[in-house]
């Protein structure tokens, strides 16, 4: 069954007004599935095509909300996805997908994603 992307967006919302990031499979458990590679993909897939929408509409990405669980970065596919758009993004696109200046990024990314959100 695949993953409903107008439900992603809400879940995705409403992390962004709780001001908390989700890991990829928290995300797909409150989507009601286990964690699965194939749902995972779907899960990233549905993901990119909501945040370019947003994108399109002026809104901050929110698909940065969803991170590993072994470092609180969003997977190698979210840095790919989005590496075309890197002097659009506010913030010193990083050198690499990991460490101090992928952390500062996401960080940037993420109060964004809460500030528009936890606004109303």
């Amino acid at each position: 069954m695949p993953l409903d992307p107008a439900e992603i967006r809400e879940l995705l919302i409403g992390a962004a007004r709780q001001r908390t990031p989700l890991t990829y499979s928290q995300a797909l458990f409150a989507l009601g599935h286990s964690f699965t590679r194939p749902l995972m993909r779907q899960l990233c897939a549905a993901m990119d095509r909501i945040d370019e929408e947003g994108r399109l509409a002026g809104e901050p990405g929110l698909a940065v909300l969803v991170v590993r669980q072994s470092d609180g970065l969003p997977g190698q596919g979210w840095w790919v996805s989005r590496s075309h758009l890197a002097d659009e993004m506010p913030g010193e696109w990083p050198l690499d997908w990991e460490g101090a200046e992928a952390k500062a990024y996401v960080a940037l990314h993420q109060f964004l994603a809460f500030e528009r959100w936890s606004a109303g």
